[in-house]
């Protein structure tokens, strides 16, 4: 996945590029700014005659967390923003505090200290809650006039924290039916927890969302009524909830687009008039509709009403992205070697919302009869690989929830490694199919397969031609594309090429992959990921099936530590010949450090077999590895460095990976 920046014209360029092993480091020193670490913001502008310009400490004398304390302040004071406006006179400035004392208590009484104290002292003047700044510290301000900056110190006496002691949850219609089983639950609120205001807030957004999930779209906290009793220093507090009346979901629109149907939109809603209003849904519905490539954003809005029915109308409305992408990336392992890819794409290339995307791509293509690269002048042209491909979908065929697929691709490449060889194909493949999406996680597709090609390898040349009819099917309830915290990906396929529709060699091919993801906490900081691969061909024998169709496992995106589709069984001379079946497993502890970084301990176990279904003689691959984790706007950065386990002879004993998006 890559970054888009939109350009005039209607055109987008995207670039992804890959680090190796060793990467440069460039920075761009002008761009550190923007975090202010070449500047000095807290230091005050230079005395002047005209102004006094003055700076600010925070005493907060030993109260806990002292640190994160502070910071609340600043951000809640005047003075502290306005620090470079220096004032023109001592009057001006002890307005100036003077307006800040009620923002700092406001501030201190959101974080639960209800007794604090505060004033603002300057050379021995306190100004105080609630007074008047008047002429001594007016002079004690100007005394520093055109000498240094007047240094004013914010003194904070917060006490104690105060508790939570009575907590009452209500509705206000009195019916006595409880919208909320257990409210308290719900609110996540006890006896003894700070009184601060941003747990109150978190409570009262989560008892509205508990009843909006429950098909309450009007619902809302009509009265919150906190008592502070300073003496005891506790806080008693009373929620009044209002429910609103149960709905559904009413008509559901689609709004005016420059040029996507909105027939294509409406295809992409899985919402039917009459289904329980549900949040949940909506953000389904707007990730379903962000699918179609010539998408933008998607604003989904309610109305304030329901209507005669007693349903909720929603409205939908889509920008569009640029129809025209120009990109490249590139990528490196160090046991793969790099590879570069350019494409370009169209995402409405006849008006409805058609996505038609060329690429190509060139890679190094690892020689497998043993002899190695000394120096640049050893190259030679079959060292590269190479590849063009198309892809073309038509969504939505007549605004039904069907989409018409085309993919077609010609590839010249060598897979394997000096010593244990490979092969070497060329083949052209097309494929058309209609896929039916039955919901926004899950879709069956069937089609009709064409491929025609060379292979070589250690068990003879394969001249062949594949025509088949592939079947599959796809569910993936996941949360996210590239860094899935829960939810299940799962993907099964089946493709019988008879001979009688036309193929050289009658084999049947199944694939199948799952994938699950568990959050250990709320805010998925802590996720368990594991997957299983499974492959098998059946109806011929090994050396009958073209090279490219057997199973090969190991790299970046199956056993890491291994070389790409360098674990297979082997055949004469100790070479690769692939397998009949493939047998996959991976799992990972992916762990956020902080915000923006995390690691990932990672187990993968892996091999394909001589059989058409994996069996005991064969013995699985293992490596195990530490990954890093960059997490951006567009997906999490990964760096893997994975290790062999069991190394065969000539593995190297450490590979590393770096690309955009999680491993699985």
């Amino acid at each position: 996945m890559s970054q888009t920046v939109a350009l005039g014209g209607g055109y987008a360029v995207a670039t992804l590029i890959g680090l190796q092993a060793d990467p440069a480091k460039a920075f761009d020193l002008s761009s550190l700014d923007v975090f202010g670490l070449f500047t000095k913001k807290d230091e005050p502008p230079a005395p002047s005659a005209s102004t006094l310009p003055y700076k600010l400490d925070f005493d907060l004398g030993e109260a806990d967390d002292a640190k994160a304390l502070t910071r609340t302040l600043q951000d809640a004071s005047l003075l502290y923003r306005l620090r470079q406006d220096a004032p023109p006179d001592g009057e001006t400035l002890s307005r100036r505090m003077a307006a800040d004392l009620n923002p700092l208590v406001d501030a201190l009484w959101s974080q639960g200290y209800f007794n604090a104290e505060v004033e603002l002292v300057v050379d021995g003047v306190a100004l105080a809650v609630g007074a008047e700044p008047g002429a001594p510290l007016i002079r004690a301000l100007e005394a520093h006039r055109n000498r240094d900056a007047v240094p004013i110190t914010v003194r904070v006496r917060p006490g104690k924290v105060f508790g939570l002691r009575d907590i009452r949850i209500s509705e206000r219609d009195g019916s006595g039916f409880a919208a909320i089983a257990d409210p308290l639950k719900v609110a996540r609120l006890k006896a003894g927890d700070p009184a601060t205001a941003a747990s109150l807030r978190a409570a009262q957004a989560a008892l509205v969302d508990s009843l909006r999930a429950q098909s309450h779209p009007f619902a809302k906290v009509v009265e919150l009524r906190p008592v502070v009793d300073h003496a005891a220093g506790i806080m008693d507090v009373t929620y009044v909830l209002d429910p609103g009346p149960l709905a559904g979901f009413g008509e559901i629109s689609v709004g005016r687009t420059d040029e996507i149907p909105p027939e294509v939109v409406r295809s992409f809603i899985y919402l039917e008039p009459g289904d329980p209003y549900s949040p949940k849904a909506l953000s389904d519905t707007r990730k379903s509709i962000a699918k179609i490539p010539a998408v933008g954003s998607v604003r989904i809005r309610e109305a304030d009403k329901l209507d005669g029915t007693g349903n909720l109308p929603i409205f939908v409305e889509v920008t569009e992205r640029p129809k025209r992408l120009v990109g490249f990336s590139a990528r490196y392992s160090t046991v793969d070697g790099p590879a570069v890819k350019v494409y370009w794409e169209h995402r409405n290339l006849f008006g409805g919302a058609e996505r038609l995307r060329l690429e190509t791509s060139v890679f190094f293509a690892p020689r497998i009869d043993g002899t190695k690269l000394q120096r640049f002048g050893d190259f030679e042209q079959s060292d590269l690989g190479g590849r063009f491909a198309f892809s073309f979908m038509k969504p939505a065929l007549g605004g039904s929830r069907n989409d018409w697929l085309l993919d077609g691709a010609a590839t010249r490449e060598r897979v394997g490694t000096n010593r244990y060889g490979g092969y070497t194909a060329r083949y052209a493949n097309v494929t058309t199919a209609i896929r039916h999406r039955f919901s926004d996680t899950f879709s069956v597709q069937a089609g009709l397969e064409v491929e025609r090609g060379q292979t070589s390898d250690v068990l003879g040349q394969v001249d062949y031609t594949l025509v088949g009819i592939p079947l599959s099917v796809n569910y993936d309830s996941t949360d996210d594309l590239l860094d899935p915290k829960k939810g299940i990906r799962a993907t099964a396929s089946f493709t019988p090429y008879p001979t009688f529709l036309g193929s050289t060699v009658g084999i049947y091919q199944t694939k199948a992959a799952i994938s699950a993801y568990y959050a250990l906490d709320e805010d998925g900081r802590y996720v368990l990921a594991g997957r299983v691969g499974f492959g098998s061909i059946s109806g011929a024998s090994l050396d009958e099936i073209p090279a490219t169709r057997r199973f090969y496992a190991g790299g970046g995106g199956s056993v890491r530590g291994y070389a790409y589709r360098s674990l297979s069984p082997l055949g004469p001379l100790w070479q690769l010949t692939g397998g009949r079946s493939l047998l996959e497993f991976s799992a990972e502890a992916r762990i956020r450090i902080t915000d923006t970084i995390g690691i990932v301990p990672f187990f993968d176990a892996g091999s394909a077999f001589e059989s058409s279904f994996p069996d005991g003689k064969q013995k699985l691959q293992m490596a195990a590895g530490l990954g890093f984790r960059y997490y951006t706007g567009i997906g999490p950065i990964r760096v893997d460095v994975a290790a062999p386990l069991n190394p065969r002879k000539g593995d190297k004993p450490v590979a590393l990976y770096v690309s955009i998006g999680q491993a699985f």
